[in-house]
């Protein structure tokens, strides 16, 4: 497998983890259950699988978000988080020209920039948790407190 911008960070960091792949089905929204299939073909808890969501304050500034791929993001706590008035998701067509990645494959880790990040504390109930490798059909599987020290983020309440 070809190492991902994220990999590459992780490595530079000298933060273990793995990668786990799977048969990419096209199918990316998380409405139509991307994360309980992706979990299925790696026989792994959906519970464990964290998305990744990219947002855009009334500012301009874009936020990234990680959070459980089964829960729904509550708008009115990551603004609060963001210290923002507006948030809302940016436009899947504008991924990859803003973070580099496509939806899908959009991960947390090695954007074109670096972004202000926050992730949902549900995470720290998982021993390890699987985010995007940075492209279709790749997972990273790393610890938690690793995961928030690459990514430099806050890990606040975003669930509804």
């Amino acid at each position: 497998m070809k190492k991902t911008n994220a990999m590459r960070i992780l490595d530079g960091m000298n933060i273990p983890y793995e990668t786990k792949e799977y048969e990419d089905d096209g199918e990316h929204e998380l409405a139509k259950g991307a994360a309980q299939r992706i979990a299925e073909k790696l026989g792994i808890d959906p519970m464990a699988v964290f998305k990744t969501i990219v947002m855009r304050t009334e500012t301009k500034e874009i936020c990234v978000f990680c959070e459980c791929a089964l829960s729904e993001i509550n708008l009115k706590k990551a603004r609060t988080a963001a210290g923002c008035k507006e948030i809302n998701p940016v436009k899947p067509e504008e991924l990859l020209a803003l973070t580099g990645y496509i939806r899908g494959g959009c991960t947390p880790l090695g954007m074109k920039k670096k972004f202000r990040t926050f992730i949902d504390e549900q995470i720290l109930l998982h021993e390890k948790v699987y985010i995007s490798g940075g492209q279709r059909g790749v997972q990273i599987v790393i610890k938690p407190d690793d995961l928030i020290k690459a990514c430099e983020a806050t890990v606040v309440d975003l669930e509804l």
